[in-house]
């Protein structure tokens, strides 16, 4: 039952979702307390304690969102989303017809858990790759009510899904219920061993938490920056310029995951003021280059056309089976 999927972020107690207010059964709090959660008109649920925040407005601001919104939707890293998709709905689809712990069985929903997914702009995409439950979770609110109001207009989320099963949305197309949560990364209100998949994208990596909701032999997907990522633009804005260490973190999954395979995926952009901007101010190099360098290369984008090369890599990873 879905109930056991979502954990009290507070006393870790069985959380149960309803319309209006999801509450806890205070079964593990001492004083049997059962906290509640309002659900927002929006539709998501913040299970974000204070006590769990690391500043008043954790994660990306709305100007970052909003820039973020304007360049995804023009399609520059629409290659990786097809990527990063397309290899859940062959992991998806292989354990759909394998004998395996995770495979879909007895009709048990299969849930899946995009850590930082911001806006949603892969989130809904990825709701369409055969998963049942799409656990959509990120550490800001201002995000997860994009994400929130956008799932609620194609009628994909969680309390407009039958049985929470996915449904067929308009086109006919099947989604996943999706359950768009503010949450920290590192304390996930999840059941231990309760998602099939986890897909990172640009977001933290936390071996540990990822390991302790994920299912027997569950997936993991991981996007980063690959060398040469922007070049052009950070050699434009940073007088020493870093490369990406892409896989630095591998070592850390080590202990809990195997890696499976590694794919490439580069797409070149030709980019107007506009989008030149919306980029800079959705990406760290907003504050990590000074003001001048910034306006620099405006400058020069206004009378000229700018060209960079956009360069990612995909890690699919499984979870080491325990023998």
């Amino acid at each position: 039952m879905l109930v056991s999927l979502f954990i009290c972020p507070l006393c870790q107690s069985p959380l149960q979702p309803a319309l209006d207010t999801w509450r806890c059964d205070g079964s593990l709090n001492p004083k049997k307390i059962n906290h509640p959660f309002d659900v927002a008109r929006q539709g998501y649920v913040n299970l974000l304690p204070v006590q769990q925040k690391n500043s008043k407005d954790p994660g990306d601001s709305q100007a970052s969102i909003e820039a973020r919104k304007r360049f995804l939707n023009k399609g520059h890293y629409q290659s990786l989303q097809a990527l990063i998709c397309q290899k859940i709905t062959e992991l998806l689809a292989q354990n759909k017809l394998v004998n395996t712990p995770i495979a879909k069985t007895n009709n048990k929903p299969i849930p899946w858990l995009d850590i930082g997914c911001g806006e949603g702009y892969y989130t809904q995409t990825m709701a369409q790759t055969g998963m049942d439950i799409l656990l959509a979770a990120d550490i800001s609110k201002p995000a997860v009510v994009e994400l929130a109001k956008a799932s609620k207009a194609k009628g994909s989320l969680w309390y407009q899904q039958n049985q929470h099963d996915g449904s067929k949305i308009a086109d006919g197309s099947k989604t996943a219920a999706i359950y768009p949560l503010v949450t920290s990364a590192a304390h996930l209100p999840l059941r231990a061993h309760s998602v099939t998949g986890i897909s990172s994208i640009f977001s933290p990596i936390l071996p540990e938490a990822f390991n302790k909701v994920l299912s027997a032999e569950g997936y993991l997907i991981i996007a980063k920056p690959d060398v040469g990522h922007l070049a052009t633009m950070r050699d434009a804005l940073f007088d020493d310029v870093r490369e990406h260490d892409s896989d630095k973190f591998l070592h850390e999954l080590a202990p809990y995951f195997t890696l499976m395979n590694t794919y490439h995926v580069s797409t070149e952009m030709t980019l107007a003021i506009n989008d030149l901007a919306d980029l800079m101010t959705m990406t760290p190099y907003a504050y990590r280059a000074r003001s001048e360098k910034r306006q620099a290369l405006l400058a020069k984008v206004a009378t000229e056309i700018f060209i960079t090369e956009a360069k990612f890599v995909v890690y699919v990873l499984q979870k080491i089976a325990v023998a």
